[in-house]
């Protein structure tokens, strides 16, 4: 360890940090705009510059090693008027229009210049072009607010591995952008909305929504109703101050109650729905290829992600036999709205209105995807981010802190603790094994001190494999003896790209395979509050397993309203009526068609 100081504070550090890892440590605040979590350095916006002893320039903290003995100073004349140099330059070339930004009271720029007294831009000069991107349905660009940080470039191709994005041009024609000025729409966007989250200004937003939806909680010919996915009750208290991981479903469902929804239902029942499709048709493949020999697709890999289907549709179309037919819970949600529900409630269709809430942009794509209207209407009329309903709740004047707690509403409000892991890294898998191993031996799926939890399949590590007993024979399913059932999860999509890699060559051969397109799975999504660390993924993981674990039903097929729905409406799952309403069909196409 080394010994160093920073303002005079002592502190041991490991050979190797930075000075900004180390100030950190001893509790000294260094802005930055450029530096990333789990990336290397890159001191590009020289806003965390420092003096450090004995250096005659100063130093960018992010990229500075610390050496034993060192001795640095955040605060002195010289380092404050860099800085002040420094962001001022970068005022001086932003088309902020901050009293109408989006991001304006949230602007991490807009953070740093107040904390450094700059209350006006003092370089006069020319601004940044603003042309605006909206080819897209899920992400406008805003190209005159970019301050050229580059962290959408580096999550794009870093954790992603799509590449979308790149530097071009030089000093202040410098531009962030798809190649040779193109819009989004024209190259391999998935719109995961990754770029969204860690950009520290408002050069890339979601679409919004907001708007869309109020004009339909205005209109009093229309049965307005809202959905809520698993990932938004673990992040949405962050919003309002509360810390990450604070549990808020029922200050949720409460205010929006108080936003007018005439039924406030969840995401969950149709994620339990979800695993009683997609677990049927599992075990199908499996039964058609080990017990009667016919050539299935295997593995079947999971088609929550509506990042992770565009992705594969332009990276992977090869592997699209590969993948459920199932809609995502939302799309499935949406399906049943438009019909189970509206017919349930003497509703005409046309009249109801579907909302989600969700953690992710992509999700505001795969709405409008035309295949998603099988019951002749859109599935799903308007998505909000996490961030685009606490907006909204802001907007409505509500002290969500205050609020008392709330339920959802049957018979789409009904879930189970399957469900709500839904939102974690593997948490789709758990949720599906619980459900087909007791299915298939009709016991519940094994786990440490006999809880039902698959422990392997959890955490944050990119890549995650386990292998499933399945005790005793069980003909009927094709399974022998000692067979073990093989499973694979991947987050973020440059790890299911190595993961897909892996079993093309044959280097791995799973039965199932979930594939999240953000890390850390819903819960890290692009439309979360932010910042999201890792520090704040395992917060949110962590409130997602307490809910599942407090639920007195954990097995997606033990939901009494998904029982009802078959017995009532579907039959039975993977009956006609399901395929007609809940599965679609994923097909190759060109980045254009995005």
């Amino acid at each position: 360890m080394y010994d160093i100081t920073i303002d005079g504070i002592a502190a041991r550090v490991r050979p190797g940090a930075s000075i900004l890892d180390a100030a950190s440590q001893a509790g000294v605040v260094i802005p930055t705009l450029c530096n990333m979590e789990t990336h290397r350095p890159l001191g590009a916006c020289r806003v965390c510059l420092v003096e450090v002893e004995g250096a005659r320039a100063l130093q960018a903290a992010c990229a500075t090693p610390v050496f034993d003995g060192m001795q640095v100073r955040t605060t002195t004349r010289r380092v404050r008027t860099a800085r002040t140099m420094v962001v001022d330059l970068l005022l001086s070339e932003h088309n902020g229009e901050c009293g109408t930004c989006f991001r304006n009271g949230e602007c991490e720029l807009q953070t740093i210049a107040a904390g450094l007294g700059l209350d006006r831009d003092t370089i006069p000069g020319p601004k940044l072009p603003a042309h605006i991107d909206e080819t897209t349905p899920a992400i406008t660009r805003a190209t005159g607010k970019c301050i050229k940080c580059r962290r959408c470039v580096r999550v794009c191709h870093g954790i992603q591995g799509v590449g979308a994005l790149f530097p071009q041009g030089r000093g202040f024609a410098t531009t962030i952008g798809p190649a040779f000025g193109a819009d989004l729409a024209e190259v391999a966007c998935v719109q995961c909305g990754q770029c969204v989250a860690v950009c520290p200004v408002g050069a890339i937003m979601e679409t919004s929504h907001i708007d869309r939806v109020w004009d339909a909680l205005d209109d009093p010919q229309l049965h307005v109703v809202v959905q809520t996915a698993p990932a938004i009750r673990a992040a949405l208290g962050e919003c309002f101050g509360l810390p990450a991981g604070t549990r808020v479903t029922g200050k949720m469902v409460r205010a929006l109650r108080r936003l007018h929804f005439d039924a406030v239902f969840d995401t969950d029942f149709a994620a339990d729905l979800t695993i009683m499709e997609e677990g049927t048709e599992l075990l199908q493949r499996l039964t058609a290829v080990l017990r009667d020999g016919r050539d299935e697709p295997l593995p079947v890999i999971t088609s929550c992600s509506p990042g992770w289907i565009n992705f594969a549709e332009q990276y992977f179309p090869q592997l699209l036999p590969m993948v459920s037919s199932c809609k995502s819970p939302q799309q499935m949600f949406g399906a049943l709205a438009k019909t189970y529900y509206a017919e349930s409630r003497g509703i005409d269709p046309a009249r109801v209105f579907v909302a989600s809430v969700m953690p992710c942009t992509a999700k505001k794509y795969e709405a409008m995807r035309p295949e998603m209207q099988s019951s002749g209407y859109p599935d799903v009329d308007a998505v909000l981010t996490t961030r685009e309903l606490a907006h909204m709740i802001h907007q409505a004047g509500i002290t969500f802190e205050q609020l008392e707690d709330d339920h959802m509403d049957e018979p789409l409000g009904i879930s189970t603790g399957a469900a709500d892991i839904f939102g974690a890294t593997g948490g789709v898998m758990e949720a599906a094994l619980r459900t087909v191993h007791e299915l298939v031996t009709g016991k519940p799926l094994p786990g440490p001190g006999g809880r039902l939890e698959l422990v392997p399949v959890r955490g944050l590590e990119g890549v995650k494999q386990a292998k499933l007993p399945i005790q005793g024979t069980v003909a009927e399913w094709g399974f022998l003896e000692g067979e073990e059932l093989s499973v694979a999860v991947a987050h973020g999509l440059s790890n299911a790209a190595r993961l897909l890699q892996e079993i093309q060559h044959g280097s791995i051969s799973p039965h199932f395979v979930e594939i999240m397109c953000c890390p850390g799975g819903c819960i890290g999504g692009g439309g979360q509050p932010r910042p999201t660390t890792d520090a704040v993924r395992l917060a949110r993981m962590r409130a997602l397993y307490d809910e599942d674990a407090a639920k007195p039903l954990r097995g997606s097929h033990q939901n009494p309203a998904v029982q009802a729905l078959y017995r009532e409406f579907l039959g039975e799952p993977g009956s006609a009526a399901a395929h007609r309403l809940l599965h679609t069909s994923y097909t190759a196409r060109p980045s254009a068609q995005l």
